[in-house]
C-alpha cells in the first residue's frame, strides 16, 4: 500500500485524493461502489478524520466521487449522454434514454418586448416568452427561456408547456416542422432565482446554448436560451455525414 509522505511539502490530504483516485482509475473501485469510510482510511493511513474528509470533499469538487447522506460516499458512475440539442426537442431526447424527466413552468407564456441589441432575433419586437425548469429523475438538469414569432403562432399563451413538448404543440397545432437551425455554446455563471431553481452557486459553470429554430414559413421563429447543469449527463449533438446517391 502507498504510503503518505509527511516530509513532502505536498499536503496530506492532496496526497490522499491523488492514491484514492488512483484506486479509482485502476478499477479498485469501481463505479458506484462506495469507498471506504472516512474511520477506515483514517486508520489505514495514520491521518486524522480531518484530513480524509478534505481528500473526499476535493474529489467531490471534481466529479469524481458523491456523497449520499446516511450511506457514505461512493464513486461517481459516469454521466449518461443525452443528444440534448437534436430538433425533436428536449422532453424526447430524454424519454429516448428512458430517464424520468418532468418539466415546471417558472415564468408563464406571455407577449414580451424584447430589449435592443441583444443576440435574440426577437430585439426591439414583441414575441412569446416562457421559461421552464426541467428535472430528470428529480433532480433539476436545466432551464430553458423560451421565445416565439408572434406573427407565426398566434394566442400561443394558451398552451401550457408542463411536461409538453414545445415540438409537438407547433407540429399538432401549427402545422409546422423545423427545418434547420443553429446553436451557439459557452460556459457562463447563473444567479438569483434561475441558481436557485437549478441548485447551483454562483461559481458554478454552466454549459449556456443559444438556440435558433428555422421554419419554411421564417428562419429564427423559435429562439431559446438553455442553462444545462453537467454533473449529471453529457449534452452531446448527433451529427450525420452526407448521404450521396
Amino acid at each position: 500500500m502507498k504510503h503518505l509522505n509527511t516530509q513532502s511539502p505536498v499536503p496530506l490530504y492532496y496526497q490522499l485524493a491523488d492514491i484514492i483516485l488512483a484506486r479509482i482509475r485502476s478499477g479498485e473501485y469501481g463505479p458506484g461502489e462506495r469507498v471506504p469510510s472516512e474511520h477506515d482510511l483514517a486508520s489505514a493511513f495514520l491521518v486524522g478524520r480531518p484530513t480524509v474528509r478534505q481528500a473526499t470533499e476535493r474529489l467531490v469538487r471534481q466529479g469524481v466521487l458523491i456523497r449520499r447522506r446516511g450511506a457514505g460516499t461512493f464513486v461517481r458512475s459516469a454521466p449518461r449522454e443525452v443528444d440534448l440539442f437534436s430538433l425533436t426537442g428536449t422532453i424526447a431526447a430524454f424519454q429516448q434514454k428512458g430517464i424520468s424527466f418532468r418539466t415546471q413552468i417558472c415564468r408563464k407564456t406571455r407577449l414580451k418586448r424584447i430589449k435592443n441589441g441583444s443576440q435574440n432575433p426577437f430585439s426591439g419586437r414583441q414575441a412569446y416568452f416562457l421559461s421552464r425548469l426541467s428535472r430528470a429523475e428529480d433532480r433539476p438538469v436545466l432551464i430553458e427561456d423560451i421565445f416565439l414569432d408572434a406573427a407565426l403562432f398566434p394566442d400561443f399563451d394558451r398552451f401550457d408547456l408542463t411536461d409538453r413538448s414545445l415540438s409537438q404543440i407547433v407540429e399538432t397545432h401549427y402545422y409546422m416542422r423545423p427545418v434547420g437551425g443553429k446553436q451557439n455554446f459557452r460556459i457562463g455563471y447563473l444567479d438569483g432565482p434561475a441558481a436557485r431553481d437549478l441548485n447551483v452557486t454562483a461559481n458554478t459553470p454552466i454549459l449556456i446554448v443559444n438556440r435558433f429554430i428555422h421554419f419554411r414559413q421564417a428562419e429564427n421563429a423559435v429562439y431559446s436560451e438553455l442553462f444545462c447543469c453537467t454533473d449529471q449527463f453529457v449534452f452531446s449533438q448527433a451529427w450525420k455525414g452526407p448521404e450521396y446517391e
